[in-house]
């Protein structure tokens, strides 16, 4: 046993480049193999399960799936005859109509059918085979004249639904002809195994486009464990299941009280600016229970699937890096580094492999948001010429543009380039996160990504003291809109209108505003921005919210938070009742009237590192920080030079081009490094990840699709 232990332990070592083990604080459940313990699992999953099944709700796929394992575990009886066909009738039409999102209902149905078809009335279980039979899976199948597909295949949750929802309609049914393009199933089931592994091989070699989306990790999280749970190809779902692993142990590294915190490449305000409105809320509470607040759903998808999984385990050293109390910081670098804004070459035909002519790389683009790159510009017009997706509503806005090159590709290109910080407002490339955590407070950054361009749903930086006392700063597009919800395209807190440079080294985040376009009229309106930056801070999310000058600082805990603004900050006050505040009746609108042009710095700190709230302030404040305006170029802002002595960091410069230094030497940006934290540290597009501490590790060679988890205790 000593000499196992030596050995494991070597291994480890090896794989993390001789990095010190952390010894997990808390030490977490005991682990015998390495997987979360048994008795722990089953308790986190009936924690949800008995939650869930309060509410019987017939026509959530989602709250049957929970109630229908709930019954099973304990004996409560599941009223069957509760539950009818048009109950569903919702979904069956959005099916028949291609209306989008459509793909997240079939997911959840089928994981309903697949698990439990026998508790289901018949004539359900023949209307949903009927479906599974006629299904659109795929946007190059045929399409009925007259009707148009509404659907959005593309994005990295997206795809994998669909390709996930085909293989399994597939597979229950391999000889039957399907009705919607008169293939089989046996020949759906291998397209859909094919676009899997597609799939599975782009996330081990790049990571995730969406990264740290805490409203499509979710989705992808549901396709994933479909793909584990029923997937009959024994290989295909332990590829997935490893995925699925780097999905989690991406939460854990971000997670703060129950609040995924960070800064997301696609996020809106109506999930970000707490913690129980994420998508992944009640997901990572089943997962890591990390909050004190109760489920909120009780047809959660994430949540229902993970309760009810039988061969996912969660690997137990990824639960001990969410629940660590360790002080740590974690950089990642994920996607693909294409650059749509460099001058038009023809001579580039591709990247890493990846082709921008070649049809069968659509999706792989198109998940990038890169439809408008110029690179990839002949091959999307050629597509959506091809198939008629010039009539949906995506694509149906941009043709009047296309329209203007008169069939050229050339100019198309040309065109492309020339509005690249406008029309790349989707554009999720090649991005560096930095995370820095204590037990107290969290903050996150995206180094320097795509500054000065309009952002739709990008959120760059983040200041994280618990489940509802968070800080971000964003150059509004619009200004408040009215409602009863803050809805995905208000771009008063959602994305940006111009994205930030931004910055970070350790507790110290900078992000300096100075777009790189001029604010456009018509027929562009919808890329414009507003000419102030703002900053949420909600102050009665706080225990104590006070002003110096144009610092803001607040503390929830212990932990502490301060906000600097170089444009002097004032709460803005909302009087129109029409103006959706999430319930806020406390100032929490901090605006910096006088251009899009600002530098605003956040550093953290907690008890254990300052002592008293009032000592962190007077350390923040000890130093001034400077700031010094470029001169600008034509109509555009130059942006800025800027110095601060942070009390945690020493003395950090950063400007709006340049590098960043610290203690007056250079810090890169980007590590190289796929993972570089305490408990991993792989290089980027390499098939070999180990995640490790004291306690036990997790290998994945994606190289071999070889799965292998130990404990060492």
């Amino acid at each position: 046993m000593r000499k196992s232990l030596v050995v494991a332990l070597a291994i480890a070592l090896v794989a993390t480049s001789c990095r010190v083990l952390l010894t997990p604080d808390p030490a977490g459940p005991p682990s015998r193999n390495g997987y979360v313990d048994n008795d722990y699992w089953e308790a986190r999953q009936n924690s949800y399960l008995d939650f869930a099944s309060t509410q019987f709700a017939a026509g959530s796929p989602t709250n049957l799936i929970a109630n229908a394992e709930h019954s099973r575990r304990t004996g409560a009886p599941f009223n069957t005859a509760g539950i009818t066909v048009a109950d569903y009738a919702n979904s069956f039409s959005r099916f028949d109509n291609y209306v989008d999102t459509s793909d997240f209902d079939l997911t959840y149905i089928l994981n309903l059918w697949y698990g439990y078809r026998d508790l289901l009335p018949a004539g359900l279980n023949a209307a949903i085979e009927s479906h599974m039979r006629s299904f659109k899976y795929w946007f190059t199948d045929p399409q009925p004249a007259g009707v148009v597909d509404q659907r959005y295949y593309w994005s990295e949750n997206h795809r994998l639904l669909y390709h996930a929802d085909e293989y399994l309609a597939g597979q229950a049914f391999p000889n039957d002809v399907f009705a919607s393009d008169g293939n089989t199933g046996a020949w759906h089931k291998e397209r859909a195994r094919g676009f899997i592994d597609k799939w599975l091989t782009e996330k081990a070699r790049f990571g995730f486009t969406e990264w740290h989306s805490d409203v499509y990790y979710q989705k992808t999280f549901d396709a994933l464990l479909t793909v584990v749970e029923w997937v009959d190809d024994p290989v295909l779902a332990r590829r997935a299941s490893m995925v699925l692993d780097l999905l989690m142990f991406d939460m854990a590294l971000n997670i703060q009280k129950g609040n995924f915190g960070v800064t997301h490449g696609r996020s809106y305000m109506k999930d970000k600016s707490q913690a129980v409105d994420e998508d992944v809320f009640n997901l990572l509470k089943l997962a890591f229970d990390d909050t004190s607040l109760p489920y909120d759903s009780t047809g959660d998808p994430g949540a229902s699937l993970l309760a009810r999984a039988q061969k996912y385990r969660l690997p137990a050293v990824i639960l001990r890096v969410a629940q660590s109390k360790h002080t740590t910081v974690d950089q990642e670098h994920m996607g693909v580094p294409l650059d749509a804004a460099a001058p038009v070459d023809h001579t580039q035909t591709g990247i890493l492999g990846h082709s921008f002519s070649d049809p069968a790389e659509v999706a792989f683009w198109w998940e990038k948001g890169a439809q408008t790159a110029w690179q990839t510009v002949p091959l999307t017009l050629d597509t959506l010429d091809s198939t008629g997706l010039w009539e949906s509503d995506f694509y149906k806005p941009f043709k009047p543009i296309a329209d203007l090159t008169g069939g050229d590709r050339g100019v198309a290109q040309n065109l492309a380039q020339a509005l690249e910080p406008e029309l790349g407002f989707a554009l999720l490339t090649a991005v560096d996160t930095y995370t820095y955590r204590s037990d107290s407070v969290m903050l996150s950054t995206a180094q320097s990504y795509r500054p000065g361009k309009f952002g739709e749903q990008a959120h760059i930086s983040q200041a994280t003291l618990d489940e509802t006392a968070v800080v971000f700063t964003t150059n509004p597009k619009n200004e408040p809109q009215s409602g009863t919800q803050w809805p995905d395209d208000d771009g008063y807190w959602t994305g940006n209108g111009a994205m930030p440079r931004a910055a970070q080294h350790g507790a110290l985040s900078m992000s300096l505003y100075a777009p790189a376009f001029t604010s456009p009229g018509p027929p562009l309106t919808a890329f414009r921005y507003l000419p102030y930056t703002h900053a949420y801070f909600p102050r009665e999310r706080f225990d104590q919210v006070t002003q110096n000058g144009n610092w803001t600082f607040g503390r929830k805990g212990s932990g502490y938070v301060a906000l600097y603004s170089w444009r002097t900050p004032h709460w803005r006050t909302y009087t129109d009742p029409g103006i959706y505040t999430h319930g806020l009746t406390k100032p929490y609108d901090l605006v910096a009237d006088g251009g899009a042009d600002n530098a605003w710095l956040t550093q953290v700190g907690d008890a254990s590192t300052f002592g008293s709230f009032a000592a962190f302030q007077a350390a923040v404040i000890a130093h001034d920080v400077s700031v010094t305006p470029r001169p600008a170029s034509g109509d555009l802002a130059g942006g800025f030079d800027v110095s601060y002595d942070s009390p945690t960091e020493g003395t950090v410069a950063f400007g709006s081009t340049g590098a960043l230094t610290v203690k007056g030497a250079e810090v890169p940006l980007d590590t190289g490094k796929r993972y570089d934290n305490p408990w991993a540290l792989a290089d980027f597009d390499q098939p070999k990840i180990t995640i490790a501490d004291k306690a036990g590790d997790l290998r994945l060679d994606f190289s071999r699709a070889k799965r292998t988890v130990s404990a060492t205790h």
